[in-house]
């Protein structure tokens, strides 16, 4: 099938790709000339475990191309997705500007029947307002009636893992308000074999908006549980662990820390508190999932300046600054906040991550950008885990306990033995570990 994607940020690009692997032709639009250049250079921008493979084979198997064009894209396209950024207001609701504009676009360009399908993660009703748009900006050629239908198929992809996610999906949400645009997403995702959820378009809207926000509430829920087992002396990775063999609750994201980050969760909860705002619910139980997300930041910081003291010209070495391992993505990272948190009270800051060094560099000023973990571990009086990257497993602590002034380390992630930690020599604090900081 003929396939346009406006948009060729995260979310565009992925689908785009996955979409070519299983078969269809794919024309990736971006308004951004350089990003479609570097693409069709095969210069990806952003980093994603096995993504600049795919684009290489389906560009030479003539599945995927690039362009700056929605006209040429909507010509030559069936169906066309919307997947443009819905950045948050300072109100926290979903600016969508973009998407009208690409709506209001692909509309002028139209002469024949066209399903537009929203992958953007939208405000339940969104939907119907593409649709006025659409309809209110369609050309008008000899009295012709061009039909068209709106769909929503939100995406649930995970940073790290999107290509795995989209192709061993656990389920495929489409909302559809005709059988004809049912019928053609069936067809779309029938290679990939799994379960398809068949929505009207606001439940389609709602599943995305409320999924993200339920992973968000699980993954706060822990960490205010991390912080009561800190006071008790008890340990979160055993009540986890203890919760998740209950199946109703399940083990996934009960993984205590310094909190969520990255382009989905924080955007996606504000989004959905805006909207039950506005139509009259106050969704308490979501602002304090806000809260408590927050708080994990400012709380890690707090056991730093327990436990070193004075802050103020001590070196602090950092592993991991993206929001997540296995992604270069810097939105929304804790790292960013905490380490300006550290800089305001005058510790120096040394800093690693195996693939957001680049991305790093004009968002932290002031921090030392190392070659590698050794790099930013040595000379350091304490050393913050706080991005979960593989690679930091398999260092070699003796070395850097060697290389330290005070060997000390605080685990953002809870992703080392406390026991091994502390057996090499080690002062070790992790997330609700039982510590009694307080």
């Amino acid at each position: 099938m003929n396939i346009a994607i406006i948009g060729a940020g995260y979310v565009g690009l992925v689908s785009g790709v996955c979409l070519a692997q299983i078969g269809h032709h794919v024309i990736c639009v971006d308004n951004d000339a350089k990003k479609i250049k570097n693409l069709q250079k095969l210069d990806i921008p952003i980093f994603e475990p096995g993504l600049a493979e795919l684009v290489r084979t389906n560009i030479k198997k003539k599945r995927l191309s690039f362009s700056t064009s929605i006209k040429e894209a909507a010509k030559k396209s069936l169906v066309i997705f919307i997947a443009v950024g819905t950045p948050s207001k300072e109100d926290g609701e979903a600016d969508l500007t973009y998407v009208e504009n690409v709506a209001r676009e692909i509309a002028q360009t139209m002469d024949s029947y066209r399903l537009i399908v929203e992958k953007s993660t939208v405000p339940a009703a969104t939907g119907k307002r593409i649709e006025r748009t659409v309809r209110l900006n369609l050309p008008k050629k000899n009295n012709k009636i061009i039909e068209f239908d709106v769909a929503s198929n939100p995406e649930f992809l995970r940073e790290g893992s999107a290509i795995s996610d989209f192709m061993h999906p656990d389920r495929v949400v489409i909302g559809v308000e005709s059988k004809r645009a049912e019928e053609i997403l069936k067809d779309i995702y029938k290679p990939l074999k799994t379960t398809i959820v068949v929505t009207d378009i606001n439940s389609a809207e709602m599943i995305k908006h409320a999924s993200n926000s339920f992973l968000a509430m699980k993954i706060s829920f822990i960490n205010a549980v991390a912080q009561i087992c800190d006071r008790v002396g008890a340990d979160v990775l055993k009540v986890a662990e203890g919760m998740g063999y209950d199946k109703r609750i399940g083990r996934a994201f009960l993984n205590a820390g310094i909190g969520y980050g990255g382009s989905c969760f924080p955007k996606d909860v504000d989004a959905f508190v805006r909207l039950s705002e506005k139509n009259g619910y106050e969704f308490a139980l979501l602002k304090e999932v806000r809260s408590i997300n927050e708080f994990q930041k400012q709380s890690f910081v707090k056991l730093i300046e327990d436990k070193l003291w004075i802050l103020k010209d001590k070196v602090i070495g950092v592993f991991g600054l993206a929001f997540k391992p296995e992604t270069d993505d810097m939105r929304n990272a804790a790292s960013i906040d905490i380490i300006k948190i550290l800089q305001a009270q005058g510790a120096k800051i040394k800093a690693y991550d195996p693939v957001a060094m680049d991305k790093s560099k004009d968002i932290l000023k002031g921090v030392q950008l190392c070659k590698d973990a050794y790099a930013a571990a040595r000379g350091s009086d304490c050393l913050l885990l706080i991005t979960e990257w593989e690679e930091f497993k398999k260092l070699n602590f003796k070395k850097i306990k060697n290389s330290m002034k005070h060997a000390m380390i605080f685990d953002g992630r809870n992703m080392y033995d406390k026991k091994a930690m502390e057996t090499l020599g080690f002062e070790y604090f992790g997330v609700g570990r039982g510590h009694g900081h307080y």
